[in-house]
């Protein structure tokens, strides 16, 4: 905990977070009290900044609220700014638009005002100075990233602006942007730490291998296998350190595995001082959830294999509808909660979950995770999460556990599709990547693990959908696929527990406007301060 603690300065940055606020989302002029000349006197002042500025680099809010943009989660509750999207009845003034926007060039401008400021800091050591010169400029860059990525072309500089400037600031193009955040990329790599270099009570800091991971995940949803493949191979041969798959997939996302071999960065929490507690409206009741906000899907449930490799669909796969739960991917258990599941709490007990509409009667047990239908207080799918599910937290899920941003199996996954795009997948490259990590998941079936023969695309692409679920990384997936046209339109599903357990549940049908939804609106409210934005088509 003392090295989490080090590693944030949590304290010292909720401290002055009250002083690096601006009058307007796009207000970018330095009127806080870090860039009083009187500020920048020590190393530790620096640090305090550019902690702030790791926090603001992504947050767990949008970490799940992106997953939730998806096949992959239903929200069974309220009308959030998620399933109006989902819905396709978002404009322009949508919260989600203006905050991410707004959130993005917050943490640009504590990136900027350390750049301009780190040089005044007296008598400080040269190569701790170029260090975190690097990290600031990686996290820049990954805001630049993920502003290009939702909203295509966006305002782009490298320095504080002006508020005159802020407020007249065109858009640039997205090429533009990815140029910048490559080459960022790159330089710093040559700048950053490998792995392994940091001492451990620096766990958590951005590495070369987390800068040249991103990289590749710039070229990935471009489509660019030739990037790809070359960036995700270096990763592999150990060019930023040995990474490597953790021994236990359950066992990745759990408090006490973290910084294990295979993450490559995280976003570091710890109790008190900085906590996530999406997953109290994510798991059971009966375990300690409040309310059920968002759900696994059927159609993630039915993408989890059969222990034997098979899709469910397949004939030969043993798969029995009535009893659809047995002799899965290993990967499903650790991740989604059905019914009749084995609840391992925090302090090694376990409880039965009973989801099915009746059967908690059946066993005189608790009927509070049972689906009593839609805008219920249990879950809307018939399913809760696991995954992420933090067995250490106090009630109420205020989690310390950290998540993951970047690890190794996606690296691996990176590789693998690049490769096979590339007409350059072979029985090598499939053993280095997809069996190993069906390997670790724990298949043992020589079907699911020797390499198959014809087309592996739709695998691969099941592979990391599985591999990498609640993660938050299938948006931009099904968007670079093109998929996301076919599985966020039309009604999604939910356990076989309708009409008396005999039909799939279905749920509130979701649009996608292949003309306007593979981008988020430009914030009404930042147009409304510069008529010089120009809006995306469709708002």
């Amino acid at each position: 905990m003392e090295k989490k603690i080090r590693k944030y300065c949590i304290g010292i940055v909720t401290m002055f977070l009250a002083f690096f606020t601006s009058c307007n989302d796009l207000d970018l002029a330095p009127t806080n009290k870090f860039t009083d000349l009187n500020y920048w006197t020590s190393p530790e002042k620096a640090s305090a900044v550019l902690n702030m500025a790791y926090s603001q680099m992504f947050g767990a809010n949008y970490f799940f609220a992106n997953e939730r943009l998806t096949d992959n989660l239903y929200e069974g509750r309220g009308n959030t700014d998620e399933k109006i999207i989902t819905s396709g009845q978002a404009d322009a003034a949508l919260g989600r638009f203006a905050n991410e926007w707004r959130n993005c060039y917050e943490g640009i401008k504590t990136c900027h005002t350390f750049l301009e400021n780190v040089d005044l800091v007296p008598n400080m050591d040269e190569t701790l100075k170029e260090r975190m010169k690097a990290e600031a400029r990686f996290i820049r860059a990954s805001l630049f990233f993920r502003l290009t990525s939702h909203y295509g072309d966006v305002p782009l500089f490298d320095h504080n602006l002006s508020l005159e400037e802020a407020n007249n600031v065109t858009r640039s193009p997205k090429a533009d942007v990815l140029k910048f955040v490559r080459d960022e990329l790159s330089e710093v790599a040559t700048i950053l730490p490998v792995k392994g270099e940091y001492d451990t009570s620096e766990n958590g800091r951005i590495t070369s291998g987390a800068a040249m991971t991103l990289l590749a995940r710039t070229y990935l949803y471009e489509n660019d296998w030739t990037n790809v493949a070359s960036i995700c191979e270096d990763i592999m041969d150990g060019a930023y350190g040995q990474y490597e798959l953790f021994p236990s997939y359950s066992g990745l996302f759990l408090p006490e595995n973290e910084y294990n071999d295979e993450v490559i960065l995280d976003m570091g929490y710890v109790l008190i001082e900085r906590t996530w507690s999406e997953f109290y409206d994510a798991i059971p009741i009966s375990v300690g959830g409040r309310i059920n906000a968002f759900a696994p899907t059927q159609e993630l449930v039915d993408a989890y294999l059969m222990k034997n490799g098979k899709d469910i669909n397949d004939a030969t796969s043993g798969y029995n509808e009535d009893n659809p739960y047995v002799d899965r991917d290993p990967r499903f258990e650790a991740t989604i909660v059905y019914h009749g599941y084995q609840w391992e709490k925090g302090d090694g007990t376990t409880s039965t979950i009973y989801i099915k509409p009746g059967s908690a009667a059946e066993v005189k047990a608790s009927n509070l995770d049972e689906y009593a239908g839609p805008g219920q207080n249990s879950t809307g799918t018939g399913y809760y999460l696991r995954k992420y599910f933090d067995p250490t937290a106090p009630i109420g899920m205020e989690s310390g556990l950290n998540l993951i941003l970047m690890r190794y199996a996606d690296v691996l996954l990176m590789y693998a599709e690049a490769k096979n795009e590339l007409g350059q997948m072979d029985e090598s490259i499939w053993n280095e990547t997809v069996r190993a990590l069906r390997a670790r998941a724990g298949f043992t079936d020589a079907d699911a693990l020797n390499y198959p023969a014809g087309d592996l695309r739709e695998l691969i692409r099941n592979e990391r959908r599985i591999e990498l679920a609640i993660e938050g990384l299938r948006l931009f997936d099904i968007r670079r696929w093109g998929t996301i046209e076919t599985v966020m339109n039309g009604n999604p599903h939910g356990a076989k527990f309708a009409a008396g357990n005999t039909q799939y549940i279905q749920l509130d049908e979701r649009k996608f406007d292949s003309e306007r939804d593979y981008l988020f609106a430009v914030p009404q409210s930042q147009r409304d301060i510069n008529d010089n934005l120009t809006q995306n088509p469709g708002y």
